[in-house]
C-alpha cells in the first residue's frame, strides 16, 4: 500500500490499457496480471477482437486492465473496428502499458506506436515481454533503444508465459495510478458477461483446432445460455459462423470429429470458469461476409 507525504495510506484505482502490435502477448499478460483467465490465447495474431477488462484488487489498489486488439494497418471492416476499439481504449485510460515483443524487436509498427505514446497525457509503462526467448545480453540494446524513444518511462522486462517480472510490473502500474476508491466489488475479476466468455472460449478452441486451415473468417454466437437446477448445470448452445462453404467441413472434420474435439475442450474450459457442469451444443453455419456486416459486427460487440 502506498502512502502520502504524511505517511497516511493511499488507495489507488484506475483503468490501464494494454496496447501493442498483434501477437506480442497482451492477452497472456492480462491473464497473468489478473491471476485468472479472462482473455483467450492462441498462437495466431489478432485473436483478441473486443476490449476485455480484467480486474485485480490489491490491499491498497484496484486495477482494471483493458486488453485491446493489436494495433496494425487495418483494411477489412472487422480489422478497422478492432483498431478503433484499441485507440478508443487509449483515450479512456488512466495509464498505459505498452507491450513489446523482446524476441521480435522494434519493428516499424512498434516505432510508430511508441511515437504516438511519447506525448501521452497519461503515464506510460513499457513491458518488454517474452524475455524467456531472448538471451539477456541481447536485451540491452533493445532496452536502450526504448529508453531513448520513451525517456523517463519505466521499462519492465517480463515473461507473461512464465510469470517472471509480472509482480514488478504490477507494482509499477499501481504507482502510476491516481488516488481513488475501488470501482468494482472485491470478488470481481472481469466485467465481461459469462455469455461473452463462453463465446470466446469456444472461439479459442476453434482457432487452436483449425490452426492455419481457416483464416479469420470465424466467429461464435451464443444462442442459448440457460442455468438449470439452481445452477447445477448450465446449458449452452453456440453457433460457429464461417464465411465460406469450404470452411464448414474443416470445422466439422471427418464425421464431425473435429467439432467434437472443439466442444470437449471448450466444455472443460467453461466448467472451470463457471464452477459447474456444462452441457455444450455446437453448430456450424455458413454466413458469407459476416465480417463485413455492420449488423453482425455490432451483435458481436464490435
Amino acid at each position: 500500500m502506498t502512502q502520502d507525504p504524511t505517511g497516511a495510506p493511499v488507495h489507488r484505482a484506475g483503468q490501464v490499457a494494454l496496447v501493442g502490435r498483434p501477437n506480442v502477448g497482451k492477452s497472456t499478460l492480462l491473464n497473468a496480471l489478473v491471476g485468472a483467465k479472462v482473455a483467450i490465447v492462441t498462437p495466431k495474431p489478432q485473436t483478441t477482437r473486443n476490449r476485455i477488462c480484467g480486474i485485480r484488487t490489491l490491499p491498497g489498489a484496484q486495477v482494471a486492465f483493458l486488453d485491446t486488439p493489436g494495433i496494425h494497418a487495418a483494411r477489412s471492416p472487422l480489422n478497422r473496428r478492432m483498431v478503433e476499439v484499441a485507440r478508443r481504449t487509449l483515450e479512456e485510460a488512466d495509464a498505459v502499458v505498452l507491450v513489446i515483443d523482446a524476441a521480435g524487436g522494434l519493428g516499424a509498427g512498434d516505432r510508430e506506436l511508441v511515437a504516438s505514446l511519447a506525448t501521452s497525457r497519461v503515464p506510460v509503462v513499457v513491458a518488454l515481454n517474452k524475455i524467456d526467448r531472448v538471451a539477456k545480453p541481447a536485451l540491452l540494446p533493445l532496452m536502450a533503444a526504448l529508453g531513448a524513444l520513451l525517456p523517463g518511462r519505466d521499462l519492465v522486462p517480463v515473461s507473461a508465459l512464465r510469470g517472471s517480472g509480472v509482480d514488478v510490473l504490477l507494482d509499477v502500474v499501481v504507482r502510476a495510478l491516481p488516488e481513488g476508491p475501488p470501482r468494482y466489488a472485491e470478488d470481481e475479476f472481469t466485467t465481461a458477461t459469462e455469455r461473452f466468455l463462453a463465446a470466446e472460449l469456444v472461439r479459442e478452441q476453434v482457432f487452436l483446432a483449425t490452426r492455419e486451415e481457416i483464416p479469420y473468417g470465424t466467429a461464435v454466437v451464443v444462442e442459448r445460455f440457460e442455468e438449470r437446477g439452481d445452477r447445477a448445470v448450465v446449458v449452452i448452445a453456440a453457433t460457429i459462423l464461417v464465411e465460406r462453404e469450404s470452411h464448414k467441413p474443416i470445422v466439422l472434420g471427418a464425421k464431425g470429429e473435429r467439432l467434437g474435439q472443439i466442444g470437449t475442450r471448450a466444455r472443460a474450459e467453461l466448467e472451470a470458469l463457471l464452477g459447474t457442469k456444462v452441457f455444450l451444443e455446437l453448430f456450424v453455419r455458413v454466413e458469407p461476409d459476416w465480417a463485413r456486416s455492420r449488423r453482425r459486427l455490432e451483435e458481436l460487440g464490435l
